[in-house]
């Protein structure tokens, strides 16, 4: 508390105010009391001593008073010990700044129609109000999720801050630090990167990337070839492997597709002058051969069919099909960028939080089991927003959808941002992705269901604790408010988005919880915490490209290729960018950790210890499935799935 003066009031069933006050200049004794920290990070404990029955206490405020100068106060917690010996906790968990007070109730999570009293009706009313003026909703660009109503991070409520603006300023910047001449030294080289630098140009790898690279979510069972890509059984007949035709394979349900229709019509980067930038808009099948490995079969660099946009094949002059290729892996990066991870984990992510803080007051069990998995997220947004997607930010400096492509990409990927695509094993099935058996090494769905089930589980063991029916969930106002707010704010109140505006059961909140828990931690960590592994080789994802797609076969050449490519200052950007957005952050919390008690009832702890178990026997089983892997997939192993978006 630095030499800050603060004020405990009491407010006990014996309708009575207990008034003492705090000195840290006096204050020497440490015990169980008042626990905080201060901007130092120093932390201290006070005990408090009163001698009078104060009944049965309902409420604990603390008012800060300045004394010297200004100095934050982050409090933990306050321990109250009763007469009878009991201890009733009293979480905060919050910042006090300024000459501001805050009201705590205990521990025990409440619904609404739990509280009878008055005073804790109110004081519930009272906390959503003052947070409701402190986190409003605004419009980034039209057609967007909401966000927060923030220019600067420093505009932001203190509770939601960066604990260390510095450490986040440099991760961000760091990119801006790296000097062109450095870019070759100091590319540290992790030990998939590496074979990515080995074996970018095969086949196998390119297919690979679609089940377990950074972006594996664009790939679908093919169930019928699209017109717009008339390839023959001629093209393709030495690709396939088990005497069949073509359609064969497909009815066999062998073929696969990526289709980036998506980036078809959006402006490349057009804020360089010196340099013209290309985006396209490519269609790859993809084909399972006899070792159960995907490798792609034909690629068609544009939409519409036609002599300028030919179908290049694995039978076409080495470099043709290279490039061809290369095409493919940049349009990958887009989509992967802008829509895998800014919009649906990123920006869905801040919809969750803004609505939470809202519509669920501390007291909430929803709002207990959901805060940790809110931290940081709308601090790095809005950083995001001031320094790597605004005008001049980096999108701008290093990639081809820089100067307001990536805002066209995100307004037309709202169709799709539906809530049973945010609903895992759901999106999985309805791309045709869901047969161990028929595709054995797609890791990503593997470890993605074994995570989800556990979430799930754990979401199920605590709404059985607060709510003994369906009806109990119907009649919770503040859930209600919460889902709505982020079916009109977030969703933008599109009923095709598929998300619902009152959730009526235990099972439907069950899995509209798990939906939140899941993409903030696991979906993030499946497509953040890749980047450097699998874009810092940069032709394996190259963010711009410097020549048009070829629009005839038997002309490219290497110089052509390396033309095409990004050139040594944007590469430096980049590696600078998907190095710093693969860290993780210091004293990071992973999924299950939960040192930050807001819950204090005995079940719910039980019911975190069930969930740490089923996680680490998901830890146990990832480990020994990639043991002797010279591509070990461990995105979503949950001693590596931070519990939030913080990056």
């Amino acid at each position: 508390m630095g030499n800050n003066l603060s004020m405990l009031a009491v407010f006990s069933s014996h309708h009575q105010e207990f008034f003492v006050s705090i000195d840290k200049s006096e204050a020497e004794n440490i015990g169980r009391g008042v626990t905080g920290k201060d901007q130092g990070g120093c932390v201290d404990s006070y005990d408090v001593t009163v001698e009078e029955d104060l009944g049965e206490i309902q409420l604990i405020k603390i008012e800060k008073r300045k004394y010297w100068y200004q100095d934050d106060w982050y409090l933990k917690y306050i321990t109250v010990k009763t007469p009878m010996g009991d201890y009733l906790e009293f979480p905060c968990y919050r910042w006090i700044t300024d000459e501001k007070e805050i009201v705590l109730r205990d521990g025990r999570a409440k619904l609404p129609r739990d509280d009878k009293t008055q005073i804790l009706k109110q004081h519930r009313r009272k906390e959503l109000e003052t947070r409701q003026k402190m986190y409003r909703w605004k419009e980034w660009h039209p057609g967007f999720p909401l966000s927060i109503d923030a220019h600067s991070h420093s505009d932001l409520p203190r509770d939601i801050q960066f604990d260390n603006e510095k450490g986040i300023d440099f991760i961000l910047n760091y990119s801006k630090a790296l000097p062109k001449e450095q870019l070759t030294e100091t590319r540290a080289i992790s030990a998939v990167s590496e074979y990515v630098m080995q074996h970018w140009k095969e086949d196998f790898m390119f297919g690979y990337q679609f089940l377990n690279g950074c972006n594996p979510v664009l790939i679908r069972r093919c169930t019928e070839i699209p017109k717009k890509l008339p390839v023959t059984m001629d093209m393709v007949e030495c690709s396939l492997e088990r005497n069949l035709t073509l359609e064969q394979e497909v009815k066999q349900g062998n073929i696969f597709i990526v289709d980036y229709e998506l980036l078809d019509g959006v402006d490349a980067n057009k804020t360089d002058p010196c340099t013209i930038q290309y985006l396209a808009a490519p269609i790859c099948l993809l084909y399972k051969n006899l070792e159960n490995k995907i490798v792609p079969i034909a690629i068609q660099l544009g939409q519409k069919p036609g002599p300028d946009n030919p179908i290049f094949l694995p039978s076409d002059a080495t470099y043709d099909w290279l490039l061809a290729k290369i095409w493919v892996r940049s349009s990958d990066f887009h989509i992967h960028q802008t829509v895998t991870h800014l919009l649906r984990t990123h920006l869905v992510s801040e919809v969750f939080s803004i609505a939470m803080f809202r519509q669920l007051p501390a007291v909430h069990p929803l709002f207990k089991l959901l805060v940790p998995h809110m931290r940081f997220t709308i601090a790095i947004n809005t950083k995001a927003r001031e320094q790597l997607i605004c005008e001049c930010g980096l999108f701008d400096k290093a990639n081809a959808t820089g100067g307001g492509g990536h805002v066209q990409m995100v307004q037309k990927a709202m169709k799709d941002l539906t809530y049973s695509s945010l609903c895992f094993p759901e999106e999985i099935k309805a791309k045709g992705m869901d047969s161990k058996e028929d595709i054995p090494y797609y890791y990503y769905r593997d470890d993605g269901i074994k995570v989800w089930e556990a979430i799930k589980s754990f979401a199920e063991d605590v709404i059985h604790i607060y709510y003994e029916s369906d009806e109990v969930v119907c009649e919770d106002v503040e859930l209600q408010a919460f889902v709505k707010d982020i079916y009109v704010y977030g969703m933008r109140g599109v009923k095709a988005s598929g998300f619902p505006k009152m959730v009526r059961t235990r099972e439907k909140l069950a899995e509209y919880l798990t939906v939140i828990i899941f993409t903030t931690s696991a979906q993030h960590a499946a497509v953040n915490f890749g980047q450097y592994d699998w874009c810092s080789w940069i032709p394996n994802a190259p963010p711009t490209m410097r020549r048009p797609p070829p629009t005839e076969k038997g002309t490219v050449t290497i110089e052509q290729i390396v033309e095409s490519l990004p050139d040594r200052g944007r590469s430096c950007w980049h590696l600078g960018a998907v190095w710093a957005l693969s860290q993780f952050q210091d004293n990071e919390l992973f999924l299950g950790m939960y040192p930050d008690e807001h819950f204090v009832e005995k079940p719910v702890k039980e019911a975190m210890e069930k969930f740490r178990k089923n996680l680490d026997e998901i830890v146990n089983a990832i480990a020994e499935r990639n043991k002797n892997k010279k591509l070990p997939y461990y995105y979503l192993s949950p001693d590596r799935i931070p519990n939030s978006v913080a990056v």
